[in-house]
């Protein structure tokens, strides 16, 4: 959500900063813009729509000379999208220019007090009052750049990733981060700032990832220095060597990113568990459990936070603790965790998952737990991001760089560690006997192949995309492990083709979304011989007697709802706890070819960010 780029050093600014802000438009945005210096002015050029729209308005409008600028991607809150709220902002002298992320929720408190002191504002944004705020620090405290954005930050109230430039001390940019990542990339006699790593990866591998009210420095030809906003302490900057490579962050041949990372699920798969599954000795190594056994053992219950697609991982894997190692869980939407004054004692664990690692609800449910002694694990796939430092323990997916908004690879890498968790706390239990226990890590590792066999139906599934292209709503059921995948089937569909869909428990149909059923409604059945198979067959009985359409997802050779469906999808045959790493993966597909056919932005849907880093 929103995207920050930055660079200082002896390079031409531009082509990194627009490149950069591409590398970003992944985390959503309405609106982008940039500033350059040139030696002797600051160059600003945005505007609302697309990198390549700011990219053409300012190679007509302004000159790209300069080796230090400032560039963002916005994503509307505080005022429309449009060419005035874009960033970057000026300060009311023309000196300062800023770049933020986040929301200044005492905004308004402030605006008042500038207005009386002469102050004009030209947009609706928070940011703009921001920027003054510094600007008016500068002249009553009569300080630096830095000191003027560590006291102007002590007053507001919000979250936010900035960086500011000052006319007058052209030889350095002033960053900050209080609860929207950013990270600062270390190069010889360079520094590059942006989001994430993504913009810089190709000209170094050694970045900083600023810790929450810490600000920073970066001064051309020095050391950063690093300070902590409330204290005035001095940090010592981390610097950390990079894993991701240029080629995880390229389509790779690929129409689109989601393709891309629904076809990199095998792999992704086979690396979260390599080097923790050991299905020949019979063990699953996981440092973050290993470390903690005894908490996750006499844990009262597991409460499970997470937000979207990383919700529905959770309620798959609340199937899996309950039924494999027996152990009481909670899954709970973070963004309405905190807000609910929810008992938590220093008997819990708390399992926090996302897939970037900085989703705002997520990170405050996080703080909420630790304050109550909850012991806090987090799965993420991001390294270094806030959850992986702001818990006591956790586990990476490694997934690699998704970059499509819709999570197609986070999905089943979480899903995966999750299964792996559950496995190895269930045989420390001694709810498995080890002939079960190598049963279920035999068949774990053959998951990958199956979901390359499940992928070879991609041709079938552009065929049934084309039939329903035009629906206007549709329906997915499921029942037991299943049904969390029907949740995500639907969420899919919504995200990427904005066709209206809603997931349910199969016998939930009968309680108020059967009146739905006509010739018109697909309904989307999941079916595998698994789980409550005989239950399920009677469900597609009623929406076959309602003349309802049904496109099911069955286990290869499956006869009987071949015979009642309209559509038949199969998957390969595996643990019933193992099959929503196969059943989702027909549902990914279907909803990319639907989109890809109505002529939508598959890789960034409307009004969507990749992560949620603002309430």
């Amino acid at each position: 959500m929103c995207g920050i780029v930055g660079y200082i050093g002896y390079r031409d600014a531009y082509p990194i900063l627009i490149k950069g802000l591409q590398r970003l438009e992944y985390r959503g945005y309405d609106s982008a813009g940039v500033a350059l210096f040139d030696g002797t002015n600051i160059n600003l050029a945005k505007t609302k729509g697309k990198v390549e729209d700011l990219n053409k308005k300012a190679e007509t409008d302004i000159s790209l000379k300069g080796t230090l600028g400032i560039g963002h991607t916005r994503w509307a809150t505080h005022g429309v999208p449009n060419d005035i709220n874009s960033h970057p902002h000026y300060s009311n002298s023309g000196n300062l220019v800023i770049i933020h992320n986040g929301i200044i929720e005492n905004y308004e408190s402030i605006k008042k007090e500038l207005l009386k002191r002469g102050y004009t504002f030209h947009s609706e944004t928070d940011t703009e009052v921001l920027v003054n705020l510094i600007e008016e620090v500068q002249k009553t405290e009569d300080v630096k750049l830095g000191k003027a954005v560590q006291i102007a930050l002590n007053q507001v109230v919000g979250a936010y990733a900035i960086a500011v430039f000052d006319l007058k001390k052209p030889d350095e940019i002033v960053v900050a981060k209080l609860g929207s990542p950013l990270a600062i990339g270390v190069g010889d006699k360079e520094f590059f700032i942006a989001s994430d790593a993504s913009p810089f990866i190709e000209f170094t591998n050694n970045a900083v990832y600023l810790e929450d009210e810490e600000m920073a420095i970066v001064r051309l030809g020095k050391e950063i220095k690093l300070r902590k906003i409330k204290d005035d302490a001095i940090a010592y900057p981390n610097i950390l060597e990079l894993q991701l490579n240029l080629e995880e962050i390229e389509k790779g041949g690929y129409e689109h990113f989601m393709l891309k990372e629904i076809y990199e699920q095998p792999r992704a798969i086979l690396d979260t568990y390599r080097g923790r599954l050991l299905a020949d000795q019979g063990l699953i190594r996981m440092a973050g459990i290993d470390q903690n056994l005894e908490k996750f053992l006499n844990a009262n219950r597991i409460i499970i936070v997470a937000c979207g697609t990383s919700w529905h991982a959770g309620l798959v894997a609340e199937y899996i603790f309950e039924d494999l190692a027996r152990i009481p869980v909670e899954v709970e939407y973070a963004s309405e965790f905190r807000y609910r004054n929810p008992v938590i004692t220093d008997k819990d664990v708390l399992i926090a998952i996302s897939q970037s690692g900085e989703t705002a609800d997520t990170l405050a449910a996080i703080k909420l737990a630790k304050e109550k002694g909850a012991f806090v694990f987090g799965v993420c796939n991001v390294v270094g991001s806030s959850i992986a430092r702001e818990t006591d323990a956790g586990a990476y997916t490694h997934a690699g760089p998704e970059i499509g908004v819709a999570s197609t690879k986070a999905f089943t890498t979480q899903i995966t560690v999750l299964t792996l968790i559950a496995l190895k706390l269930a045989k420390e239990k001694g709810e498995f006997s080890s002939s079960k226990f190598h049963e279920f890590l035999t068949e774990l590792e053959t998951i990958p192949a199956k979901v390359e066999k499940a992928l070879e139906s991609n041709t079938l599934i552009e065929i049934i995309a084309d039939v329903y292209k035009d629906s206007e709503n549709c329906l997915y059921l499921g029942r037991g492990y299943n049904f969390p995948v029907a949740l995500e089937g639907a969420l899919k569909l919504k995200e990427i083709s904005y066709i209206h869909a809603e997931g349910y428990p199969a016998a939930e149909m009968k309680h108020g979304p059967i009146a739905l059923i006509d010739e018109q409604m697909p309904v989307i059945v999941i079916a595998t011989k698994k789980g409550h198979y005989e239950k399920v067959v009677s469900n597609i009985q009623e929406i076959k007697s309602r003349k309802g359409k049904i496109i099911a997802v069955v286990t290869e050779g499956d006869k009987q709802v071949r015979s009642l469906a309209d559509h038949v999808v199969e998957v390969p045959e595996t643990l019933e706890s193992l099959t929503p790493l196969l059943t989702t993966i027909p549902l990914q597909l279907l909803s990319y070819h639907i989109a890809v056919m109505r002529g939508c932005n598959v890789d960034q849907p409307r009004n969507l960010a990749k992560s949620v880093t603002v309430e």
